[in-house]
């Protein structure tokens, strides 16, 4: 059933903290999910199918790692994973998407994972095939003389040309061998590289069916795509590259000759279905408080509707066959600001058992936040300025002051959460990042002093944190 991890939940949450501060009963509730999926796929068939995921409601402001969270869990065990919007969803009878494009996004998402690996797992013969083909493009072989006889000559006996013509033939290839064994050491030793050659490839060409995206039809402009495709045959046309770029077009091409798509999609359909991932944000938005309400409150209910069954187990037709979403785990998220969980349907209410709520971030989230995980927002840009060899410095105080800073725009104006850091630190390093090419100083760096200078008079400033901040 796809690639299904072992891992403890302890261990689960372990990987998680690498890369989101806080937030343990999320990681617990998304860790014991997985565990879950690792322990049904040890029971016998039967009971098996008794059992469904138990689907979470993760209730939290923006920025506290609601969909990271998601996204870093699919990640730890190669899951199909996708992230909707609960709000881009129309009723079934009205223009835009309709609810099952999710599950049909998710088998998409889960064809290109499964084509990934198989393209890995066969990358040392494609390698291998496409070597051969650029050895055939920069020695090409002698074409082959015409097999026709003049009458005259067979007559008479006369066929001493025709001889001398095979023997320069087989001196010929003789000796396009060896120009062919030289060359394909040369590009074992990668001296060929910046060589050029003319490639054949196949002509991309723009969608008809493009214009159909966002608008509820994409699975029958999809489907009518790939019956065109079919009849019509492919353009290819010739290209001018260089050895290197050749490489990886023939590469690519040899490994989708490998690839048996049969194979890939049936695995891919199963990885959907008992492994996938569909993370619905900004369910709040679709939560409305009186089902008698305005003709808005009467729409958002009918989404919720048409949401409930495939949350509850249905079977969406998709254009690589049936797909049934029973035992696809449902993460639900908002911030329930102005409507409350209990605003939803019950019937989905009740579909959405495990319910986790998420703690704003404090100034002491802030700091772990811009130091402590493995892509920490002072390593990338440790990391960027690096490359114009210039080496920045933090102290632990200007850290701190930049989570103080953070914090109190956060409390002034609206609560990003850790959105906010970004916007903090590409105003604190504007400068240096634009004098970057021209500094001669090897090492910069950042105090609270330099930090209250770049942003102190704007963060207390609420207008203009509004607008700059």
């Amino acid at each position: 059933m796809g690639k299904t991890t072992n891992l403890t939940p302890r261990q689960i949450v372990e990987r998680l903290d690498q890369y989101i501060v806080g937030q343990k009963d999320a990681k617990k509730a998304v860790a014991v999910a997985l565990r879950n999926r690792y322990r049904r796929s040890l029971l016998s068939e039967q009971l098996r199918e008794e059992i469904v995921p138990k689907n979470i409601l993760m209730i939290g402001p923006t920025g506290v790692g609601k969909t990271e969270i998601a996204r870093r869990m699919a990640k730890i065990v190669s899951a199909p994973f996708i992230k909707v919007e609960a709000t881009k969803f129309t009723e079934v009878g009205y223009v835009g998407r309709d609810v099952e494009s999710m599950v049909r996004d998710l088998v998409e998402t889960s064809v290109r994972l499964v084509k990934e690996e198989k393209i890995i797992s066969v990358k040392d013969r494609a390698e291998e095939n496409a070597n051969r083909r650029l050895v055939e493009l920069l020695v090409p072989s002698t074409k082959k003389s015409s097999t026709y006889k003049n009458p005259l000559e067979m007559l008479f006996g006369g066929n001493t040309s025709q001889n001398d013509q095979n023997d320069n033939e087989s001196a010929e290839e003789s000796t396009n061998y060896e120009k062919r064994k030289i060359v394909q050491e040369k590009l074992a030793l990668g001296t060929l590289e910046d060589e050029v050659v003319t490639v054949e490839v196949e002509e991309q060409q723009p969608s008809m069916f493009d214009m159909l995206q966002g608008s509820g039809m994409e699975q029958m402009g999809m489907n009518m795509q790939d019956a065109l495709s079919n009849l019509m045959p492919k353009k290819r046309k010739k290209r001018k590259l260089t050895v290197r770029e050749a490489r990886k077009v023939l590469i690519n091409e040899e490994a989708q000759k490998l690839i048996d798509m049969d194979e890939v999609t049936l695995d891919a359909v199963r990885r959907a279905e008992q492994t996938g991932i569909i993370f619905i944000d900004e369910i709040d938005k679709i939560a409305s408080k009186n089902s008698g309400g305005s003709s808005a409150d009467v729409s958002r209910e009918g989404v919720q509707r048409d949401i409930l069954p495939v949350v509850e187990g249905s079977t969406v037709v998709t254009k690589y066959g049936s797909v049934k979403t029973d035992y696809i785990l449902f993460i639900a998220a908002g911030a329930f600001h102005t409507a409350k969980p209990s605003d939803l349907i019950p019937e989905l209410q009740g579909r959405f058992p495990i319910r986790v709520e998420l703690t704003k971030l404090t100034i002491d989230d802030f700091v772990k936040i811009l130091i402590e995980p493995d892509n920490a927002l002072i390593k990338q840009y440790q990391a960027l300025l690096n490359t114009e060899g210039i080496q920045i410095e933090f102290s632990d105080d200007a850290i701190r002051k930049i989570a103080e800073v953070a914090f109190e725009v956060n409390q002034n104006t609206d609560n990003i959460g850790a959105r906010r850091l970004h916007t903090i630190l590409e105003k604190l390093l504007e400068d240096l990042s634009f004098e970057a090419p021209e500094i001669t100083l090897e090492t910069v760096k950042i105090t609270p002093n330099y930090v209250e200078e770049k942003l102190g008079v704007i963060a207390r400033d609420k207008d203009l944190s509004q607008f700059i901040l």
